[in-house]
């Protein structure tokens, strides 16, 4: 009697090479990032003697740096190699993150942000190469991984500001130092790229990615989108008027909400409406979210229900925007994606760009990204 063999199972996404779960855990600690901040913005105004436009420019000084940063950080690693890239990255991260938990005035941490910025930009624009290459079970498994992450580190960011936060403003900066060390000499141990294969990058690639149409709008409406992202995180916390604790909870619900719809509704949107219509319809939506919780600035309980609204459509636009980018410019993915995201983290908020400019978006409606590629946009797209 003959039996028929059982083929092979595939690997499990979870079982993984040890280098893969080191890129990953970075990869959370740098998403932790986003959020880490700001449940003590209060806190560092009054202990800093600063005013909430002052504290604001710990964000700006951090986006600023990371978009420009964008525009080289391909050239870099196309050179240099990847895992010299992401140590640079980590270590200009951990440098800086120490210097701001030690500093004595409000424009010295808005300084060492901005170094912080250099250094994230660095990490993220190359972890996720990193992952594909490395993970087992195929570009698949590195895409939950990578969602894994971002969802992870996005909402544990402000809870663990929060806890931190409640024993100095300065806590939340160390944790990121520890954090961030841990992570630097697990790469150093467990990464490998012995066959690391590097074709140079112009460094004008990014520039010439952005004389395409379809490419240039979608970068200008994520200019304005990001503002009303940032006034929603950076913001709130100051008329919220709660401890460190409660702004990381509520933050923390922003995080999830933003994770759920980025990772699972946003694509099954997408299944029945065209990505310009589905972005017409959220940025509206947004519109609206931000103006009752302006109106409603007053009432904290009512404000955390805008926030976390907020979180969901703002994960639905996030996905959205990726996908459309994927899909804007024959240029290499990576080229348009750093491009598309050094314009994005500049600034703000907008649906009429997209009305505008809809006949350049035409491409945008008519194709689906590879999801390597895909993974690959958001990695750099959603560290802002």
């Amino acid at each position: 009697m003959t039996t028929t063999p059982t083929p092979p199972t595939a690997p499990g996404i979870w079982r993984q090479p040890a280098q893969v779960w080191a890129v990953a855990f970075a990869c959370v600690v740098a998403f932790m990032g986003i959020g880490l901040v700001d449940p003590i913005l209060p806190a560092i105004a009054e202990s800093l003697e600063a005013s909430p436009v002052e504290t604001e420019l710990l964000f700006t000084s951090y986006l600023v740096v990371t978009g420009l940063a964008m525009l080289v950080t391909s050239w870099l690693s196309s050179r240099i190699g990847a895992k010299a890239t992401l140590l640079i990255g980590l270590a200009l991260v951990i440098v800086f993150a120490l210097l701001c938990a030690l500093s004595g005035s409000v424009d010295a941490v808005i300084g060492f942000r901005a170094g912080w910025g250099l250094g994230n930009a660095l990490f993220i624009s190359t972890a996720l190469a990193t992952i594909v290459g490395a993970a087992s079970g195929g570009s698949a498994a590195a895409i939950v991984l990578y969602e894994a992450a971002l969802g992870l580190g996005i909402a544990i960011g402000p809870l663990v500001g929060g806890i931190l936060g409640e024993v100095s403003w300065r806590g939340p900066f160390f944790g990121v130092v520890a954090l961030m060390a841990i992570a630097f000499v697990a790469i150093v141990v467990l990464l490998r790229t012995p066959n690391e294969t590097r074709t140079p990058t112009a460094l004008s690639a990014p520039f010439q990615a952005l004389r395409q149409p379809a490419l240039a709008v979608l970068a200008v409406t994520a200019l304005f989108y990001n503002i009303g992202f940032f006034v929603l995180l950076a913001f709130s916390p100051f008329p919220l008027g709660f401890g460190a604790m409660g702004i990381g909870l509520t933050f923390f619900g922003w995080g999830v909400a933003l994770a759920i719809t980025s990772v699972w509704v946003a694509p099954l949107l997408l299944r029945g409406m065209r990505r310009t219509t589905a972005m017409m319809t959220v940025l509206p939506l947004l519109a609206i979210d931000l103006v009752l919780a302006g109106l409603f600035a007053a009432n904290p309980g009512a404000l955390v229900v805008c926030i976390i609204v907020g979180g969901l459509l703002l994960g639905v636009m996030n996905t959205i925007l990726t996908e459309s980018v994927m899909e804007a410019t024959d240029q290499p993915r990576s080229v348009a994606s750093a491009a598309y995201s050094a314009v994005r983290f500049l600034g703000g908020a907008a649906a009429l760009t997209i009305l505008l400019g809809r006949k350049a978006l035409a491409r945008v409606d008519a194709h689906r990204a590879d999801a390597a590629e895909e993974a690959a946009a958001v990695l750099v797209g959603d560290a802002a």
